[in-house]
């Protein structure tokens, strides 16, 4: 399948934002969240170790970036973009503010929630869903999260 030129666009956009995380000692995970018309409207990267806060992942923080500007918790049509697939904390905050679409880079084979461990985003259990477009952009968004844990060893 090939991936609209806009999304890989808002994936290079979540990149930029994943390589400014481990200057603060975090994660390089980067989020952005585009309204329907595809403008960014909320960016995010890791920021736990940064601000202290258990839940500034790179989805949160870019979640609730766009709820300020659209001055609401809901994101109704809206397309929140990630570098890693995100975590059961994540998924459920994208759910929550009702995004339409998830967009993933690299699988987290570990803790992913998005198809790899769980599926929160497709739960037909749930009474909200998302679509999911994985693997955009995959070995880029893998590349720095390979690169921060081989200096941590």
């Amino acid at each position: 399948m090939r991936v609209p030129d806009d999304l890989v666009a808002l994936m290079r956009e979540a990149l930029a934002e994943a390589r400014e995380a481990p200057a603060t000692g975090d994660l390089p995970i980067g989020a952005v969240v585009a309204d329907p018309a595809g403008r960014i409207i909320g960016r995010g990267r890791n920021r736990r170790e940064a601000s202290g806060d258990p839940t500034a992942h790179a989805e949160i923080v870019a979640l609730r970036a766009a709820a300020a500007e659209l001055g609401t918790s809901r994101l109704d049509g809206c397309t929140l973009v990630t570098t890693l697939e995100p975590c059961a904390m994540c998924a459920g905050a994208a759910l929550t503010a009702r995004v339409a679409r998830v967009v993933i880079g690299a699988w987290d084979e570990k803790a992913g929630a998005a198809g790899s461990q769980y599926d929160l985003l497709r739960d037909g259990r749930l009474p909200i869903r998302a679509e999911v477009v994985a693997g955009v952009l995959a070995d880029e968004c893998a590349a720095p999260l390979r690169g921060f844990f081989d200096q941590l060893r």
